[in-house]
């Protein structure tokens, strides 16, 4: 992991969406790539509880990674552009060969596997089951914006047409068995609406940052690191998945309880566990219950205890550390999770905030002192052969 590819992942924190349209909120699109993926996993879950053929988890992580990269390049491209360049195909190739080469020099980093693997992705557009799950969280997303957008531009240039394509591109998806289950249940549609809270709650927000990061586009950069982490270590499937869905999930509570940072959490004794306590119950009242029943368990691991680093033995959680877990339940069959590494990931893009801050000329007293304590909590940190060291180091 490398300098330049994480200040180049969150220049999605920089880039405007519907900028020639009046907005009543600031849409990024990191936000919407965050909100895309919640969405997938919504989904995705009909799809594995169906045991669709072909249904993968790290298709559809991975295909969100890529079309996040993809996405970086290519968003200054209308919709209407994009779309019509997608539809000729050796148009389309020569865009994303354009895309590889731009982005190939800041995701080397990654490996040569992942290289390889993202730019067959590109030049390889097969339509499959998890592409159009993809497909379909991206189109929702977007028409997600696109009320909020509405209700500002009712008589609006191009709103009308863009309605008209928005619905019509809404019936490509019928098929799928999440899609169908959205139009039916209130509690799924408020589940996602829960979660495009988050892409209004501003991260620090008592400080001026540039650039501003929501929550909600903070847990997308920490679910691709605990991903690209678990990959590095030769995590088996299931730690993977777990990984990126806790990043991904870790800060879900926090659209109950507002963004506290830990030095207000830590300043009175005993406000921490207060905080977590009303946060545990608040998520058992009202967002479990949004959810299917089989799906309670999992999304409790996801944003309970996600620090932690457990396996699963007999139905029960055993706490182990995540050395232990390379070591001896590497497999599938213990349901591992990371809890080191989505801490990691968690405070490597807390200090990519404070980092771009202060290189962007926002400096003050607070911004300064994060970066540098958690540079300094990381010397000498090695989890599961990671040297988080050596990750800091690249920004002195």
């Amino acid at each position: 992991m490398r300098k330049a590819f994480l200040e180049k992942i969150f220049d999605a924190a920089n880039m405007q969406r519907w900028n020639d349209k009046i907005r009543p909120v600031e849409l990024r699109e990191l936000d919407k790539q965050a909100h895309k993926m919640t969405i997938a996993y919504v989904l995705g879950k009909y799809e594995e509880e169906n045991g669709s053929e072909g249904f993968d988890w790290i298709e559809i992580i991975e295909g969100g990674i890529f079309e996040f990269l993809q996405r970086l390049v290519v968003t200054d491209l209308k919709p209407q552009i994009f779309h019509k360049i997608r539809k000729d195909k050796d148009k389309y190739k020569w865009l994303n060969e354009w895309v590889y080469n731009k982005i190939e020099s800041k995701i080397s980093c990654l490996g040569n596997d992942f290289c390889k693997k993202f730019r067959n992705y590109l030049l390889s557009p097969t339509v499959n089951l998890n592409r159009r799950i993809l497909s379909a969280a991206h189109f929702y997303a977007t028409k997600w914006e696109f009320d909020i957008m509405e209700r500002a531009n009712p008589n609006g240039y191009e709103i009308s047409e863009i309605k008209k394509n928005v619905q019509k591109e809404q019936e490509k998806y019928y098929d799928l068995n999440g899609i169908q289950q959205l139009a039916l249940w209130n509690n799924l549609r408020n589940f996602i609406d829960f979660c495009g809270q988050l892409r209004f709650q501003i991260r620090w927000s008592h400080l001026h940052r540039v650039p501003r990061t929501s929550v909600l586009g903070h847990v997308l950069i920490v679910a691709m690191l605990c991903y690209l982490f678990s990959k590095q270590i030769n995590a088996c499937k299931r730690r993977c998945i777990n990984n990126y869905f806790t990043g991904l999930f870790h800060d879900l509570p926090e659209a109950l309880t507002r963004d506290i940072i830990d030095p207000v959490k830590k300043a009175v004794e005993g406000l921490e566990d207060l905080i977590n306590e009303y946060e545990e119950g608040e998520m058992k009242t009202k967002i479990y219950v949004l959810l299917p029943e089989k799906w309670r368990l999992e999304m409790e691991m996801f944003t309970k205890n996600e620090y932690q680093s457990i396996i699963t033995v007999n139905d029960k959680i055993q706490s182990k550390t995540s050395d232990e877990i390379t070591t001896s339940f590497n497999e599938d069959k213990y349901n591992p999770r990371d809890g080191e590494i989505v801490k990691a990931a968690d405070d490597l893009a807390a200090f990519m905030e404070a980092f771009l801050s202060i290189k962007n000329g926002i400096k003050n007293q607070e911004l300064q002192g994060a970066k540098d304590s958690l540079n300094k909590r990381y010397q000498g940190v090695i989890i599961s052969g990671i040297k988080f060291a050596e990750i800091y180091a690249d920004f002195d």
